[in-house]
């Protein structure tokens, strides 16, 4: 043992040692500098799908809570004289209609098409069975309340009355 050698003391290393070891290290920051970065990059496009996801979910709902409104719209028409409806108070309720069904379009709701289709347990929901001797069995008669597709989903079904 060296009287004189400091037993902390760290051997010094060439000056070619050094670089060596000061290029690894520099290597090793740099590639967690570059996962980090990666890291980062997935995790904003991941938030960015997340945020994407909720605002799709919350216009999917929106639209959804209208539906009644519209529902109430038709209701109200169907049911009207035909005479009423050149009524100047009766065609601006007419036009609110139009309005709210075109506000559905521009978001991506569109009406499921039923009367006369072949009934589709995926489409629709049946209301009542009823005897239709000019309809072929299992064909919707009439519509009870319309349904929707949204971005190729269904918001919700058709309720329908099916020939027996």
């Amino acid at each position: 043992m060296d009287i004189n050698k400091d037993e902390n003391e760290v051997p010094v290393l060439p000056a070619e040692g050094k670089l060596e070891e000061c290029e690894k290290k520099c290597e090793e920051y740099l590639n967690g500098w570059k996962r980090a970065k990666a890291d980062f990059i997935n995790y904003k496009n991941e938030e960015n799908k997340h945020l994407a996801d909720i605002a799709k979910y919350t216009r999917h709902n929106y639209i959804y809570s209208l539906l009644p409104m519209l529902d109430n719209l038709e209701l109200t028409v169907r049911q009207m004289p035909p005479e009423l409806r050149e009524n100047s108070h009766v065609k601006g309720l007419l036009m609110v209609k139009i309005q709210l069904e075109d506000y559905l379009k521009t978001n991506g709701a569109e009406a499921i098409a039923s009367v006369g289709e072949k009934f589709d347990p995926n489409l629709h929901e049946v209301a009542q069975a009823v005897d239709a001797p000019e309809a072929e069995s299992g064909t919707v008669v009439e519509e009870v309340q319309k349904g929707y597709m949204i971005d190729g989903n269904l918001l919700r079904p058709a309720k329908v009355k099916v020939a027996k």
